[in-house]
């Protein structure tokens, strides 16, 4: 089942006795067992019928007869199991998952692992629950995650202000989220857009000196705004680390070089195939006239030297901030 499916069958009260919620993205997980916590019990039910536990203190067998108990005057016992990745002797739950009750929910917080699917554990949670393995999204899916979670809460946001929120958190969805929500309190009654200067003015977020912008005035070859930018961003290493730079540049040159090779070079096509918000096609139109194939692809090799140089091969003593001046300084020129 997917994210979205488990969350709507959780609001419309279809449970499953047992969830296993596993993998590298701790934000679906949260988000669901937080769900569950909140949606199937009254307040007046949670005191005898909602157990919150944490794996590193216990073994399989304790939880199987946590499972066992009956609900007090509640038609649910719900019980949660943080930390489940670190459960001693899991196995153990496989005799309650081949037979669950009906009256208990079982939510397994398996984070940043995935239990093995060739075990009969895993086995019987795919036959009589749930199970969601969950991955990392890509930083370049951002962007769209971040329109789709604001749209479900009747919200808008331009696309410069999902990239530059995406170029200062990366694919962190926790925190991502967090920023959004702290944004969402401070919008002004009756505006449903988050802009670039909204951004700006309570997040302390630079919209004009960030990533995003940096490949903006590069795709134009815009020297001296991007002299500008890289000197803000390489004196503010804290905030806006060389890593997260140079993905960026390396997202933008990477489908620059897929662009040189569209036929047809209509808007709609390049936002299709590049996979892109047409509201960015310009830059790599832009882009295109000044980097031609070559120089792309010695950009692309560029951005790998200098990612290596930055982790500390093949250099001793240059800063992240001049390592960040000389990488732009040869793409400009």
């Amino acid at each position: 089942m997917t994210f979205e499916q488990i969350i709507s069958d959780i609001q419309n009260r279809k449970f499953y006795p047992i969830y296993l919620l596993m993998g590298e993205e701790p934000y679906f997980i949260d988000q669901i067992s937080d769900l569950i916590q909140t949606t199937v019990l009254d307040e007046s039910q949670k005191a005898f019928n909602l157990s919150i536990i944490y794996g590193k203190d216990l073994e399989g067998a304790q939880i199987d007869n946590a499972a066992r108990r009956f609900p007090m005057a509640a038609e649910y016992n719900v019980i949660i199991v943080k930390e489940a990745q670190m459960v001693q002797k899991i196995d153990n739950l496989q005799y309650f998952a081949a037979n669950p009750l009906k009256s208990t929910i079982l939510v397994l917080c398996y984070k940043y692992e995935l239990l093995d699917k060739r075990k009969k554990l895993f086995k019987s949670i795919d036959q009589n629950g749930v199970v969601l393995a969950t991955k990392k999204i890509y930083e370049d899916q951002v962007p769209r995650w971040i329109e789709a979670y604001l749209k479900r809460r009747g919200f808008h946001i331009e696309p410069g202000a999902a990239m530059i929120l995406t170029d200062y958190l990366g694919n962190d969805l926790s925190r991502v989220s967090g920023e959004i929500d702290k944004l969402l309190i401070t919008l002004p009654t009756g505006q449903k857009k988050i802009t670039p200067e909204h951004i700006e003015e309570n997040s302390g977020i630079s919209k004009d000196f960030n990533s995003f912008e940096l490949v903006k005035a590069l795709s134009r070859r815009n020297i001296q705004k991007s002299n500008r930018i890289i000197n803000y961003l390489g004196d503010n290493q804290k905030n806006n680390h060389i890593s997260i730079t140079i993905s960026t540049l390396f997202y933008y040159f990477a489908k620059l070089l897929a662009y040189h090779f569209i036929e047809d070079k209509s808007p709609r096509n390049i936002s299709a195939s590049l996979g892109i918000n047409s509201y960015f096609v310009s830059d790599y139109q832009q882009g295109s006239t000044h980097y031609p194939r070559k120089k792309v692809i010695q950009i692309i090799s560029l951005l790998r030297e200098f990612d290596l140089k930055s982790k500390g091969f093949g250099n001793v003593s240059t800063n992240e901030g001049e390592l960040l001046k000389e990488l732009v300084f040869k793409i400009l020129h």
